[in-house]
């Protein structure tokens, strides 16, 4: 085994140079190589997220567990809009999901909501509103017709 040393900065640096590391040349059993999302059990890309969080400026270092973190959040962010995008769908009879489905799903939910309160959804409309002064007036004869119980059966066409 062969080493070399190199003398810079006052430190001094010695290193292995006996035909490779890990690596046994040909008779090497083949590594599968397992990405990052899939040992984080995600769908949604870790190491492109890491090579976005690097390439944005954002920030001069970035921890190893930052890129699994976000693309989790995304992954469940999404998943959530989907289901209620696809039950709108459902709802309306309609199996592709359309924006006006996403802008419903995310209207009627709190949350979603406030998250994305002042975000404008191309072609999503707006959810189906009528305000209470606008709507006609009942009479007094149709509100004690509401408030009275109504007799079970058919008591009054026999009378």
């Amino acid at each position: 085994m062969a080493s070399t040393s190199s003398k810079g900065m006052g430190k001094n640096i010695s290193t292995v140079v006996d035909g490779g590391g890990k690596g046994l040349g040909k008779n090497a059993p083949a590594v599968k190589k397992v990405s990052r999302s899939s040992k984080a059990g995600l769908q949604f890309p870790v190491g492109r997220i890491h090579r976005h969080l690097r390439k944005g400026n954002y920030v001069h270092r970035i921890g190893s567990g930052a890129p699994v973190y976000l693309a989790a959040v995304l992954e469940y962010l999404s998943a959530e809009i989907l289901e209620l995008a696809g039950n709108a769908a459902r709802d309306n009879k309609k199996s592709r999901i359309i924006p006006r489905h996403l802008q419903l799903a995310i209207r009627n939910d709190e949350e979603l909501n406030k998250l994305l309160g002042h975000v404008t959804i191309a072609q999503g409309g707006v959810l189906p509103n009528i305000h209470q002064n606008l709507l006609p007036k009942r009479s007094k004869k149709a509100e004690k017709n509401a408030q009275a119980p109504q007799p079970e059966g058919d008591d009054e066409e026999e009378a």
